[in-house]
């Protein structure tokens, strides 16, 4: 038997001595005293007590999730969630678009209309903090119940607003806290049940967005015409309660088996490139998510088409989303969770510049609408995954956490930049520059691609040289290079 090396040698955070190798002999037992003997000679103890052994390789065996099983039912409560939070919220395109054309709060302006939409959104991302104390102490349940009571409260309490404020507190900020708490908490829970079936998984749940989207625009669309703005607050806070309880009862998750980390934040994630550059990815291509969600409606009004073709139009983004999320999963598992996070995102870029710019009819836009629902918000429906892919599960939430806070004010300013460009030359100015944010964001995805395919082949080039990195995060080296940029890799 080898002589095993000095106690002080680090344990891996995996839980395994990073000088166990699978040829090694098993030890035999020694008394408390040869034991204790060993120690007091340092290097030269040859015994080492089995039930140490034993204790270590079964804290260093890795959790299995079931990927599947149990884990469906918490796909359609995540689906669910998804579509009673990010649903409802494209429901505010419709009511964005009432308040511009009939004036509602005199003196009103368009940009504070516009930032009450990206309010709820960058509200929703900066509780992340917060999400990940209260969830530590209080649990999954109680974090996913008091979102869904503010969710509820939002909409309720908009139905007495009387002046544009107390739709920035209502609509903004505790609809806001409340997605916040029952998205972020879903999407970190979501991912403990799969492995290879991740990304399907992950893309069922975020379709919830897009049939949440498809719904709640028709009803809101139809509501506001038949009973007003007031009573079709008040159904929506209805609705969204019952939905929101009724998953956070079933949803379940699997930390004491997975063990993440829950710092609330943890700003030395910021000096990794990879996050840096997911982090790049999401400020891209959410800004033009926001932009188009809001803008849609109002622009196909502003070419002439009816309020309810252009609630319709904003519908059939949904239905896109909605119908493509599942897919771009299911292909994700197949062909690289980064590859198509990339791909995809250059697809919405290329629509919205192909088909959207040219787009005056009503035909047009939605055959524009339905593929551009698919992608428009790759983002939110491949990031999980992908995060997942890159640091692992046991720092998923942290690294959620941070990218969360990093995206909250280009959220905030999304909507009004996009509106006050539309205002001063036209929406032509809107379309060519939500279609270059997507393609920025598609090159920042190549970027980390690369990065990825470094590291994969600096953890085969370690393990071929029988190297044991003792568990240590393996930093890639030269991976900023051009013949990385084109390897064809499933990533």
């Amino acid at each position: 038997m080898q002589p095993p090396q000095d106690s002080s040698h680090p344990i891996s955070g995996s839980g395994m001595l990073s000088h166990d190798s699978p040829d090694s002999k098993t030890p035999t037992r020694s008394s408390p005293s040869e034991l204790h003997g060993s120690r007091a000679e340092g290097s030269q103890a040859t015994i080492v007590e089995p039930p140490t052994i034993l204790t270590l390789n079964i804290a260093s065996v890795e959790d299995v999730p079931p990927n599947g099983g149990y884990g469906w039912v918490v796909a359609v409560c995540a689906l669910l969630m998804n579509a009673n939070t990010w649903g409802v919220n494209a429901s505010w395109a419709i009511f964005l678009s009432h308040y511009l054309f009939n004036s509602t709060f005199p003196g009103a302006t368009q940009l504070e209309y516009a930032l009450i939409g990206g309010l709820s959104i960058s509200q929703a991302l900066m509780i992340s903090p917060i999400q990940s104390k209260i969830s530590r102490h209080f649990g999954t349940k109680m974090t996913l119940l008091l979102g869904s009571l503010l969710v509820s409260a939002a909409w309720l309490t908009a139905s007495f607003a009387t002046q544009i404020w107390h739709l920035f507190m209502t609509v903004g900020i505790c609809f806001g806290w409340g997605m916040g708490l029952v998205y972020i908490t879903a999407a970190a829970i979501l991912p403990q049940w799969f492995s290879s079936r991740r990304s399907l998984a992950v893309g069922i749940a975020s379709s919830g967005a897009g049939l949440g989207g498809l719904f709640y625009s028709l009803l809101t669309g139809h509501l506001v015409q038949q009973v007003g703005i007031e009573w079709t607050y008040r159904v929506l806070a209805v609705v969204t309660l019952v939905m929101n309880v009724a998953s956070a009862i079933l949803l379940k998750d699997r930390n004491k088996m997975v063990k993440p980390v829950q710092n609330s934040f943890n700003y030395r994630e910021l000096g990794h490139v990879e996050v840096l550059l997911i982090i790049a990815w999401g400020i891209a291509t959410d800004v033009g998510y926001v932009v188009l969600l809001f803008s849609l409606p109002h622009y196909a009004e502003s070419v002439g088409l009816s309020q309810t073709q252009g609630s319709i139009v904003g519908a059939m983004l949904s239905l896109g989303l909605a119908i493509g999320r599942p897919f771009i999963g299911y292909y994700s598992d197949t062909f690289g969770r980064i590859n198509m996070a990339g791909s995809m995102t250059a697809l919405c870029g290329i629509l919205c510049l192909a088909i959207w710019m040219p787009a005056k009819s009503f035909a047009v836009l939605i055959v524009f609408a339905i593929p551009a629902g698919a992608v428009t918000g790759i983002f939110w429906g491949t990031c999980t995954a992908v995060i997942a892919e890159v640091v692992g599960l046991k720092r998923l939430p942290t690294v959620f956490g941070i990218i969360c806070v990093a995206l909250v004010t280009p959220t905030t300013f999304a909507e009004p930049l996009g509106l006050g460009l539309a205002s001063a030359s036209g929406y032509l100015t809107s379309q060519i520059f939500v279609g270059c944010l997507y393609l920025l964001g598609a090159a920042f995805v190549l970027l980390l691609r690369t990065w990825k395919i470094t590291e994969i082949e600096t953890k085969a080039t370690l393990e071929n040289l029988d190297i044991d990195s003792g568990g240590l995060r393996t930093k890639p080296v030269g991976w900023l290079k051009l013949e990385k940029v084109f390897a064809w890799q499933r990533v």
